[in-house]
């Protein structure tokens, strides 16, 4: 895919690794609208701000129409409630499942016809390590994800006859707002932007982003043992 002829939207593209998938595909030449539940914090200069809040279908509609010529949809906004299945309150883990699930879909649903009937074009959701494994402490963003990567496998085999290629980034922790109390080793955005760039350039249907995410899917063939071996 040539991305200096192409026209991008970008969601949560005001901050983190949006902002930083935002700038990658300027810098490439690409037309950029960049989505953001509030657009006046949107700060990247060059990029085309975009009222869109991937929970509202009002709001998904009136994006569509305010564009049409997106080929390159990137479903990046997401939220993390830190809410585990148990005793977390079950609207924080409605939220995670409202964004990264039916938010994602509802954008999917939104701006597919849109790529479609522009030549075709590529979707890329942004997945993570923990599509394949769960922290129990997080469970419902886990639960969340993982329901965002079959909804991409989905998506991947219904759209590939209207020539839009659905791709899948799994990326571990990253140097973002999102996890700044965590305590590890975090990628730089900016370079997982330029992998997810690759990528969608290469025409890569899966995207492995680093070392945790190519050993957690080794480990999904070893089963339940190989992803959780503190289990009796």
């Amino acid at each position: 895919m040539d991305l200096s002829t192409s026209t991008a939207l970008v969601t949560g593209a005001n901050r983190g690794l949006g902002r930083a998938l935002a700038a990658e595909l300027l810098n490439r030449g690409a037309t950029v609208y960049a989505g953001a539940r509030d657009p006046d914090q949107v700060d990247l200069p060059g990029a085309k701000p975009i009222a869109l809040d991937i929970t509202d279908p009002a709001s998904v509609a009136a994006a569509a129409k305010a564009t049409g010529d997106v080929t390159i949809l990137i479903n990046n906004a997401g939220s993390s409630t830190g809410a585990d299945l148990l005793t977390a309150d079950l609207d924080n883990v409605r939220l995670e499942m409202d964004t990264h699930y039916f938010g994602t879909l509802s954008v999917v649903r939104g701006f597919a016809p849109q790529i479609a009937a522009n030549g075709g074009g590529s979707i890329l959701n942004i997945l993570s390590v923990l599509s394949w494994f769960s922290f129990p402490q997080s469970g419902a963003y886990c639960a969340a994800k993982s329901a965002e990567w079959s909804l991409t496998n989905a998506l991947r085999v219904q759209l590939a006859d209207q020539g839009i290629r659905v791709s899948g980034l799994h990326v571990g922790y990253m140097d973002t707002d999102m996890v700044r109390a965590v305590d590890a080793a975090k990628s730089d955005p900016a370079d997982i932007a330029r992998i997810a760039a690759d990528g969608i350039t290469a025409g890569a249907y899966e995207i492995l982003a680093d070392d945790s995410s190519r050993q957690a899917q080794a480990a999904l063939a070893g089963g339940v043992s190989a992803l959780y071996p503190q289990l009796p």
